[in-house]
């Protein structure tokens, strides 16, 4: 039974597709697939390429990230399309400004934050295409061409986004191409102006004329290259036609029942969550209630735990052995539950990490079976900030995610991809998809989408409930909550040795897709543009039609 829990934003439903993406124009490119006779993974692609438009400050062709692909039959595939460090990359090569949290990412001229040296290898438009050729059904053209009527006419600007562009205009100001887009004249733009990008549509018709080697070897690679050296880079034409996506198997436990399918390492959203939720399997969740003093306080203690293990073991397992196999097991659950006490909070040391919390995820579904959970990233809002001129084309800044600091699991090295937190998630149930789920906001992202999965099965809420219900955050001092926990169970907590932080937001928009008795259900959250979007009704009957 529901919490029935007061939500601000309501569900969509549908019988022949859903799509839930940040952006309403990301939904519609995505339904638009769907209603044209396209499958799920059709939708996730036109659905990407159409937020590189109308949320360019979370994500690009020139960007990162990792899909969940579940087929009509009931198999997995796994991309990771992240960035990797340019062959030039060293461990030192930014020069650090502190050892200890807060600062710990911290480097001189913030090189791995803002510039040319922040650039990774990007992987994005190599994921998305290897993508749409291996499970869609429509062509490269055919997906993009919302995104290139989206940049070409242009579109509103939303409060978030005119928002964002505000809080990076100093950054912005720094790189004329970038500036001329979205600070035309010098002034933000501001919410209900239309934004144009016409030099960005001309790439993407570029793209889906010849294809992702146009930038893996081809011209816009060398203009992107050649630009990137000229201003201080690193990143070659060598880096970006020697790129190569990472097809993986995906990460399975159970809780409760149900069967958790996640990404492998290098993210922490597979291997953590599955791990937590072993552990939490074995208190009761249910009886004391959502937002407890005993569960919020069983939750904080396992997210320490949690981020403990993503600290030391989670890195590319091309380059760091991560024992996945003990990280998900019954036993080291059980060795990590001993460390709780349920009266009392544990010290731990703070954790740090450079991941950004401006990141997008959208879920895609269809009425054959095939479930996409993509999560994907310039990382920065904006990137590095850098727009290659004469393309439209924003840059990431990944390598702000890599640990500045030589000899851990997640440092510098050339070819080796980042650590990250993204978790698209899809849950099942006797073998068949129950919901499926992600969200972006950095070391906030699994804690959140753990949290999610706990609503839906310990507290049985409906996915709006659940992608909307407060949550709480903490990976070792300051214990984190959004509004809507009771006085009384904050001040419980402070009595067992938390500090509590009041926070608007913890992570970002999570979406949702819900799977039952022939109808999709699409939520998104409060926290961003998210929109569902539903396919209903289908072919007419053989026979309707009257004879003429």
């Amino acid at each position: 039974m529901s919490n029935s829990r007061p939500t601000e934003k309501s569900p969509a439903t549908g019988s022949r597709g859903m799509v839930v993406t940040n952006h309403p124009l990301g939904s519609a490119a995505g339904a638009e697939m769907i209603a044209a006779g396209g499958n799920a993974f059709d939708a996730a692609v036109a659905s990407l390429f159409a937020l590189t438009v109308v949320e360019p400050m979370m994500v690009g062709i020139f960007g990162a990230g990792m899909s969940n692909v579940r087929r009509a039959d009931g198999t997995f595939d796994f991309v990771n399309n992240y960035s990797v460090a340019p062959a030039a990359a060293t461990p030192n090569m930014y020069r650090t400004l502190s050892d200890t949290w807060p600062d710990y990412q911290e480097v001189e001229a913030g090189e791995n934050d803002v510039g040319p040296l922040a650039v990774g290898v990007p992987g994005s438009l190599m994921g998305w295409c290897e993508l749409l050729a291996k499970h869609g059904t429509l062509s490269l053209d055919d997906v993009m061409q919302p995104a290139i009527r989206y940049a070409a006419r242009g579109f509103v600007t939303t409060p978030y986004l005119s928002g964002c562009i505000r809080y990076s205009a100093e950054a912005m100001a720094r790189f004329p191409e970038t500036a001329r887009t979205f600070m035309p004249g010098g002034t933000s733009l501001e919410p209900g102006e239309r934004c144009v990008q016409g030099e960005y549509a001309d790439t993407l018709r570029l793209i889906a004329r010849e294809g992702p080697g146009v930038l893996y070897g081809g011209e816009l690679g060398r203009a992107a290259a050649d630009y990137l050296q000229s201003i201080g880079g690193i990143i070659t034409a060598d880096d970006l036609s020697t790129y190569a996506t990472r097809w993986y198997d995906v990460v399975r436990g159970h809780y409760r029942g149900a069967e958790i399918v996640g990404p492998p390492p290098p993210s922490a959203g597979g291997v953590q969550v599955i791990g937590m939720l072993n552990i939490l399997e074995a208190f009761d969740l249910r009886s004391p209630g959502f937002g407890s003093t005993a569960t919020v306080h069983l939750l904080a203690e396992v997210l320490k735990l949690g981020f403990e293990d993503r600290k030391r073991y989670t890195g590319d397992p091309a380059f760091v052995d991560v024992p996945v196999g003990m990280l998900i097991s019954d036993a080291y659950a059980q060795e990590r539950r001993a460390l709780i006490d349920v009266t009392r909070a544990r010290d731990i040391e703070a954790m740090p990490s450079g991941e950004s919390h401006n990141t997008t995820h959208l879920t895609t579904a269809d009425a054959d079976g095939n479930v996409f959970a993509g999560t994907h990233t310039i990382h920065a809002l904006f990137g590095s900030k850098v727009t290659v001129p004469g393309t439209g084309m924003l840059l990431n800044n990944t390598m702000n995610i890599f640990d500045p600091h030589p000899g851990f699991a997640n440092s510098i090295a050339p070819g080796k991809r980042m650590t990250s937190s993204m978790s698209p998630i899809i849950v099942q149930r006797d073998g068949r998809p129950w919901f499926a789920l992600g969200l972006p906001g950095a070391t906030k992202i699994f804690p959140s989408a753990m949290q999610a999965i706990i609503n839906m099965i310990d507290y049985q809420m409906s996915p709006q409930e659940a992608v909307e219900a407060p949550r709480v955050w903490t990976q070792g001092q300051e214990l984190e909550v959004e509004p809507g926990l009771a006085d009384d169970v904050l001040e419980a907590l402070r009595a067992m040795g938390h500090v509590t932080k009041d926070v608007k937001t913890i992570g970002g928009g999570m979406n949702m897709i819900a799977f039952g008795d022939g109808e999709l259900t699409g939520a998104a959250c409060w926290r961003a543009d998210g929109t569902a979007v539903g396919i209903g009704g289908g072919t007419a009957r053989a026979g309707s039609r009257f004879d003429i």
